[in-house]
């Protein structure tokens, strides 16, 4: 399908691309990559009536380490995050996630940024956030603020961004502690999205026992939730196949699932469950 008719503008920074975004009310959108935003667009689920490209912003590229974070730019592509040393050796599971995003035209283009900020409830990248534990730094006529990443998504291509707003970086906290991490997922076949993934991120102690477990959910349900009852069941048990299993019984509680042409909502959170239990299992593997 063809979009609307739109505008497009072109921002030279973040602060004029603040300024462009406040000076249409409401009317524009931020380009990025474009692999979240056209297809709503082609299918007429956006509409705005201006975009404002940001992809020739050089200070919203990169990936470094500073402090006790890895601080990802929310233009770096997947393809970039799935290939630099620094998130292999400090966040293996995010470089792992990123790699298994779409085909290679969609890592090679889409962005961090972008991904997130469309919380599209079958992609990769928020359940890998969620596990980890990530904040978005916001720009915004108000100045800079930090939104973490459980505070972010509110619903199905729903987000705390304001309208002026635009996602500047993404800090993935690097655990301290001797940690285990993975992502495993259902694909679908045609579009490559997460008919089903989870991100689990494992502290253990020095015999195994786990002593905190975060794990996340993309894909199956309405938007990617936290799994909070699975992490309280793993709490304080050891990392072994049948401790698995109880806990990934409960990935479903607490999520709202709903069904479409490939798969029905008890289908979806059936593969929930299951797909929980296979990354657990691959994160300690």
């Amino acid at each position: 399908m063809i979009p609307t008719a739109f505008d497009y503008e072109r921002a030279s920074s973040v602060e004029e691309a603040v300024h462009l975004l406040q000076s249409h009310k409401g009317e524009a959108r931020i380009l990025a990559g474009g692999h979240s935003l056209l297809p709503l667009m082609k299918l007429r689920l956006a509409s705005p009536a201006v975009l404002v490209d940001i992809g020739g912003i050089q200070d919203l590229k990169g990936i470094a380490v500073e402090g006790k974070d890895l601080v990802v730019g929310a233009l770096t592509t997947h393809s970039e995050l799935s290939r630099d040393e620094r998130v292999k050796k400090n966040l293996p599971l995010l470089a792992e996630a990123a790699g298994l995003i779409g085909d290679l035209q969609v890592r090679n283009r889409g962005t961090v940024g972008g991904n997130l900020a469309g919380a599209d409830p079958a992609s990769d990248l928020p359940a890998v956030a969620l596990a980890l534990e990530a904040r978005l730094m916001v720009e915004g006529p108000q100045g800079a603020k930090e939104i973490p990443m459980e505070d972010f998504i509110l619903g199905p291509l729903l987000t705390a961004l304001g309208p002026d707003e635009v996602v500047r970086a993404v800090r993935f906290p690097i655990p301290a502690e001797t940690w285990k991490g993975a992502y495993a997922k259902f694909e679908h076949p045609a579009s490559g999205y997460a008919a089903a993934g989870a991100a689990v991120v494992l502290l253990l102690d020095e015999g195994g026992t786990i002593k905190e477990a975060r794990v996340a959910i993309t894909g199956a349900a309405d938007m990617a939730y936290r799994a909070r009852a699975v992490e309280e069941a793993l709490k304080g048990e050891k990392a072994d196949e049948e401790v698995f299993t109880r806990a990934a019984e409960q990935a479903a509680e607490g999520a709202s699932f709903s069904g479409d042409l490939f798969a029905s909502g008890d289908y979806r959170r059936h593969l929930a469950q299951v797909y929980t239990r296979r990354a657990l299992r691959k994160a300690v593997s």
